[in-house]
């Protein structure tokens, strides 16, 4: 749970493009894992930066001055099975300063996107994550509206949230499509060598 100093202290804005690298350390730091053999976290953000990324959602937290947090969000869409296309968002990586997991700093983020989400006129929202953690948001599976994933599954971890009411309503049998930069096969050369940058 985010503590009241730290609650007080934080702002949530825009990414600008002087923290891209910042971000970028922030992120391969997060996701800098024993279990995580193919750590590509941050040469995804960079790729999202350039195609597919929506920066009106692309957002930082701050604490006195420093970045702590990210969160951002991409164009995807569900083929629907008359070949049509129905727009919706994807998110992620959402990154957190090591030493300041579990702290709601990711929560926080979020709680702050989704809404702008909203604002902003998006309809919908389709993921890949943790099915214990992210109902908490709003997030159910996707299954719930008859979406599968891009080879035709279903499983807890992939997730979807209406943010305007009915907006999926049409989507069942559709299939979800994420954009290519999540596709680590096709990146794992690349990020291998974006980040020799980082070593």
């Amino acid at each position: 749970m985010i503590t009241e100093n730290l609650k007080s202290n934080m702002v949530i804005r825009l990414e600008e493009p002087k923290d891209h690298r910042a971000v970028e350390e922030l992120t391969r730091a997060a996701f800098d894992t024993p279990d995580n053999e193919n750590l590509m976290e941050h040469y995804l953000v960079h790729c999202l930066r350039k195609k597919d990324g929506v920066m009106e959602l692309n957002f930082v937290a701050e604490i006195d001055g420093k970045i702590v947090g990210h969160i951002i969000y991409s164009h995807a869409h569900i083929a629907k099975i008359d070949g049509a296309k129905l727009d919706v968002l994807s998110f992620g990586p959402v990154s957190v300063l090591p030493k300041l997991q579990k702290c709601g700093i990711g929560s926080a983020l979020m709680s702050f996107s989704i809404e702008e989400a909203k604002r902003l006129g998006y309809g919908a929202i389709l993921f890949f994550g943790h099915p214990e953690y992210y109902p908490r948001f709003g997030f159910v599976e996707a299954a719930t509206f008859g979406i599968t994933d891009s080879s035709g599954k279903n499983y807890p971890a992939f997730m979807a949230m209406e943010l305007a009411r009915g907006y999926l309503a049409n989507a069942a049998t559709g299939r979800f499509i994420e954009s290519d930069a999540y596709n680590d096969n096709l990146n794992r050369e690349a990020t291998l060598e974006f980040d020799k940058q980082f070593v």
